[in-house]
């Protein structure tokens, strides 16, 4: 199958709007050669100063060809701003529509989709890629067929003065076009993948640690824990020097190229008038060393243009990537739960690239309103298996019950309103707390919200801030700690309301007086809801119904707090280091 080319794939986003694409190339065409014309007016200055030197007062049209000249450049110039407001209209549109079609597509995709990603990564795609594309329409492109347009008429010019010197002056953009080709072939394209592929895990693993920062205060350690947000510099680092010791050589001989026809037409000049020179040929040489620097201009921006249009190639393929992913398939007959009991049927799941399951062959029971919990050493699945739960991602084998049925039968926007997540690292918009709390039902009402928001212990917050309810989160310094965001979206989801509740380390950083403010909220939000805990901290779990630990993407043991310790297991091991880790910071 023949591959899309870029143009036609941007032509796609942009609609009608393609239509004043093609016209930004035909004015920048036409503008570029108009742009020559005073270089003709200029040799008829050059030519009448001659014929009449010394008695300069005889040359009568000096003046009429420089206003032809300057109202040819003038000419040149507009159509040329015409183009380029053509291109940035068609430009803008396709941006916007790339971005919004990537949103609404993201938006499809399960939850679980900027986890495995990365949010860096996809940010970085939906708006860097796109911004390639706008400045490669709204300026690369018009320039580009200008530098391509341009070459016809300066063949003319070059050679119909004196094709002698004409081809002198050509033989520097021979052996620069030559050059060029050892700088943008496939060899080019490969090292731009790389650079954007080396620019897009460097933001991507930026975004990690600063959301790391919360863990390096709270247990004390270096730069060095996040090895690879490091690496990720080393490696782009590495590479850039690479790839600049690879293109000195050709950059060097590429650029004595383009500036060296000063340098023949001088050599030229000097073997030709040996015995003496005529005001013709003078006429000429001076026409021509004004005249080709163009040449330098026009092969820049050619080079330049084709370097953009391999990031923009490679920008379409990364947006490509996104767009091609699959949404999780919906039910055609779908179905509601007859109650929210949670049962997991002999499930297994691997994450996209992992060689090791990271749930392997899982399965449990949690009944209708009861408190459970997953515990157990980092890495053993205990997210993986709540995201499972609430459909973040399909089961390869198996089958996940809410209500006796499967969650693949049930309709996306009721299991979302089924299931709620708090999370370890709750996210706030820059909009007003009111808002941000309404986002758990954008039908409720003030009084809704307002209630919602004292069950979860927000008074405290509401009334530091003059504007109470109507604060900007974000704007003019006003900001919350991260224990009293974790309380505002535990307010979201009291205002949810969904009847199972995922609380993920929900209280992993929460400072002391937080952290009874926040289980105070819970204890609220749990009631008469089926509740799933994950957690490292073990005291929080102690009053659960049901403690499964699991471990290596299975269950290893289950049970309530004194069944687990009796059975003197994994739990309990880590029950034992817990305690100790407790009296080593109250003895430090």
């Amino acid at each position: 199958m023949k591959k899309q080319s870029s143009m036609s794939k941007l032509f796609e986003y942009a609609g009608n709007y393609r239509y004043l694409t093609i016209t930004s190339w035909l004015l920048s065409g036409i503008s570029a050669l108009i742009a020559l014309v005073p270089f003709y007016y200029i040799w008829r200055i050059i030519k009448e100063v001659l014929e009449v030197a010394p008695d300069f007062e005889e040359a009568k049209n000096l003046s009429t060809y420089g206003w032809c000249a300057v109202g040819f450049a003038v000419l040149a110039m507009f159509i040329y701003v015409c183009a380029l407001m053509c291109s940035h209209i068609a430009a803008f549109r396709v941006q916007a529509n790339m971005r919004i079609q990537m949103m609404t597509h993201i938006m499809k995709l399960p939850m679980g989709f900027m986890d495995k990603e990365g949010s860096g990564k996809i940010r970085r795609i939906v708006n860097d890629s796109s911004a390639a594309t706008e400045s490669y329409l709204a300026h690369q492109l018009p320039d580009e067929v200008g530098a391509m347009v341009t070459p016809i008429g300066l063949l003319v010019l070059l050679l119909v003065f004196d094709w002698k010197l004409g081809l002198l002056s050509l033989i520097p953009m021979v052996i620069a076009f030559c050059v060029m080709g050892m700088m943008t072939g496939s060899e080019m394209k490969r090292k731009m993948t790389e650079y954007q592929n080396a620019l897009e895990e460097m933001s991507n693993e930026a975004v990690e640690y600063v959301r790391g920062i919360p863990v390096v205060k709270t247990f004390g350690q270096s730069i060095f824990s996040f090895k690879r947000f490091k690496d990720s510099i080393d490696k782009y680092g590495k590479w850039s020097m690479e790839y600049t010791k690879d293109l000195r050589l050709p950059m060097v001989l590429y650029t004595t190229a383009i500036n060296s026809t000063f340098a023949i037409l001088t050599v030229a000049a000097l073997v030709v008038t040996k015995d003496g020179i005529t005001n013709e040929f003078l006429l000429n040489l001076i026409f021509y060393i004004i005249i080709t620097p163009i040449i330098t201009v026009m092969l820049n921006k050619i080079m330049f243009s084709s370097k953009n249009a391999m990031l923009v190639e490679d920008a379409l393929d990364r947006i490509k990537e996104i767009m091609d992913m699959e949404p999780l398939k919906e039910s055609k007959k779908a179905k509601s739960p007859a109650g929210y009991s949670v049962a997991v049927k002999d499930i297994s799941f691997t994450y996209k690239d992992a060689e090791k399951k990271a749930m392997n062959h899982v399965s449990l029971d949690i009944k209708q309103g009861d408190h459970v919990a997953f515990v157990g050493p980092s890495g053993g699945g205990k997210t993986t298996l709540a995201s499972l739960m609430a459909r973040f991602f399909d089961v390869d084998e198996g089958s996940i019950l809410i209500g006796g049925i499967d969650v693949r039968d049930i309709a996306e926007k009721e299991l979302v309103d089924t299931v709620s997540f708090v999370f370890q690292d709750s996210k706030l918009l820059k909009m007003s707390i009111f808002d941000n709390v309404r986002l758990g039902k954008p039908d409720a009402t003030r009084e809704e919200v307002e209630k919602a928001l004292k069950d979860a212990q927000c008074e405290d917050i509401i009334n530091k801030f003059p504007d109470g309810i109507d604060t900007i989160i974000g704007s003019k310094g006003v900001y919350v700690s991260g224990g009293e965001a974790q309380r505002l979206s535990i307010a979201r989801a009291m205002l949810k309301n969904a009847p199972i509740l995922v609380l993920d380390e929900a209280t992993a950083f929460a400072d002391p007086d937080n952290e009874v403010r926040v289980q105070e909220a819970f204890r609220c939000l749990s009631k008469d809801k089926t509740v799933i805990m994950i957690a490292h901290r073990l005291s929080t779990v102690v009053d659960a119904d049901c403690i499964y630990v699991l471990k290596d993407g299975k269950v290893e043991e289950q049970g309530n707090h004194g069944e687990l310790l009796e059975k003197n297991g994994v739990y309990a091991h880590m029950w034992n280091e817990y305690n100790k880790s407790i009296d080593w910071k109250v003895g430090a």
